[in-house]
């Protein structure tokens, strides 16, 4: 990725050139052609106007000509920027949902390209020569990998509540543990969206203890679900009791009421074999519910969506909902949700190939000699803004998945020289000056700030070239010195 120098200042001698500003047609005339080639001659003439617009409004002299087509080429590469940027996620949280959560593998991005350049048969049935259904791209591989007997796919996990709690139990009453009420990011709240679905909760038990008996009770003729939560994002411990979900099953059974589980993150494998902390996967989910909900970009390791897996007869309801095809989605999610799931038939080889498996389960001694070979690097890279040290620290998985659990790491320190970056600020002026330079790179790079130093954690770095490519911008040898004035 090129990123354009900032807009150069346009200044003269008020006393010494006049105030004759030259034409548009004059200056689209000595354009270089290269210019005129990569923005188009109607581009640079808006561009040409608006500076001379702001020429007009000063009270200086004019620049000359080269001076004015070059500002109004820098403001055309400034526009071309895309606002949808790579960047270097160093946070230490691995799923980072404001950094786009779980990376896609190289096979789920040729999959994607593959279908976004020409057409495809997403509802088209190539053996019959018929209209298909789009969840037949991947159905038959989430009831293989997971145990369900069908599948349906919508745009990420909170459509897939909705539409469950939509179809299923529709103006009828929905029993939920006070304990698992929850509310995620994005003010997400289980309580606020039963009631969009035209559902009416049912809260039984307490915020710390839920027994069976409390459901036996709660559940009657006007019950249409009941529903488990994961609690993603906060554990409670301490005097604390929740219903066996085998027994709570088998009451549901014995009543003939569905029961439904959102396991939020929701993973396909066992982390417990990779080293990790447990989770419960999607296949143990549906040996004690009838339908389970759950997100493709966490855990699952592919693109943005939601999935519903379980009984047949109830994801069939699901799947005529109206609510299914506002909430539906394109090829590419279809194409790159099929690619990582096939990653999933050749386990032996998932932690290779699969990026957010491949990322939890690195070792923190290959991480910590990773760290203590780039320091060198880095320091030379950042003198004069920071001294460069290396630390121990803890990363976590993100995104709502086992939000207690953490990771051994380690971590670049970035201390802020005092007479650099910030200059005369306090520690922590410097380091939002720091971070604030960090993000303006080529390609960002996005750490967090601790006591008085900037900490950049590597256990999602892979790319170390592209890394110390984009840390080169702020090198004395880039010709950038840190403003003391903290600019």
């Amino acid at each position: 990725m090129t990123r354009s120098a900032p807009t150069r200042p346009i200044s003269a001698d008020a006393a010494q050139a006049p105030r004759r500003i030259p034409s548009v047609e004059r200056l689209l005339g000595g354009a270089a052609a290269e210019d005129l080639a990569a923005y188009g001659r109607t581009a640079l003439t808006e561009a040409i106007r608006v500076v001379l617009a702001g020429i007009r409004a000063d009270a200086t002299a004019v620049p000359d000509e080269a001076a004015i087509r070059a500002a109004a080429t820098e403001r055309l590469a400034a526009e071309r920027l895309s606002s949808l940027r790579p960047v270097f996620n160093l946070t230490g949280t691995v799923l980072h949902t404001n950094l786009g959560r779980a990376l896609l593998p190289r096979s789920a991005a040729e999959a994607v390209a593959a279908v976004m350049v020409q057409a495809s048969n997403l509802e088209f049935d190539l053996a019959t020569g018929a209209r298909g259904e789009r969840d037949d791209h991947v159905e038959a591989l989430v009831c293989r990998l997971t145990g369900a007997e069908a599948a349906v796919v919508v745009n990420n996990n909170a459509a897939a509540v909705l539409l469950v709690l939509n179809a299923l139990a529709m103006r009828k009453e929905v029993v939920v543990s006070r304990g698992e009420l929850v509310e995620i990011g994005g003010s997400f709240r289980v309580p606020d969206v039963m009631a969009r679905a035209g559902c009416r909760l049912r809260e039984v038990g307490t915020t710390n203890r839920t027994h069976l008996r409390d459901f036996a009770e709660a559940i009657g003729p006007r019950t249409g679900l009941v529903m488990k939560v994961h609690p993603s994002n906060y554990a409670i411990t301490g005097f604390t009791a929740a219903a066996d979900p085998v027994a709570l099953y088998a009451l549901c059974r014995e009543r003939g009421v569905p029961l439904a589980e959102d396991l939020g993150s929701g993973s396909l494998v066992d982390l417990a074999a990779y080293g990790l902390p447990p989770e419960p996967t999607v296949r143990a989910a549906l040996a004690r519910a009838d339908v389970v909900t759950f997100s493709g970009d966490k855990l699952l390791g592919a693109v943005q969506c939601g999935i519903v897996a379980g009984r047949k007869d109830l994801i069939a309801r699901v799947r005529k909902n109206p609510l299914k095809r506002a909430l539906r989605v394109d090829k590419m999610t279809y194409a790159a949700l099929e690619a990582v799931l096939r990653l999933y038939l050749h386990p032996e080889r998932l932690a290779e190939e699969l990026p957010t498996l491949r990322l939890l389960t690195r070792p923190r001694a290959a991480i910590d000699a990773q760290a203590r070979a780039l320091a060198p690097a880095v320091a030379e890279r950042l003198s004069g803004w920071a001294a460069v040290s290396v630390t121990e620290c803890i990363s976590q998985i993100g995104s709502g998945a086992l939000p207690v659990e953490t990771l051994p790491s380690a971590a670049l320190v970035l201390v802020p020289d005092p007479g650099g970056a910030g200059g005369r600020r306090g520690a922590g002026g410097r380091c939002k000056r720091l971070a604030e330079r960090l993000r303006a790179l080529p390609v960002p790079v996005i750490g967090r700030i601790s006591g008085d130093a900037v900490i950049l954690d590597l256990r999602t770095l892979e790319d170390e070239a592209g890394f110390l490519d984009s840390l080169s911008a702020m090198s004395p040898a880039s010709g950038e010195a840190p403003n003391s004035d903290g600019c």
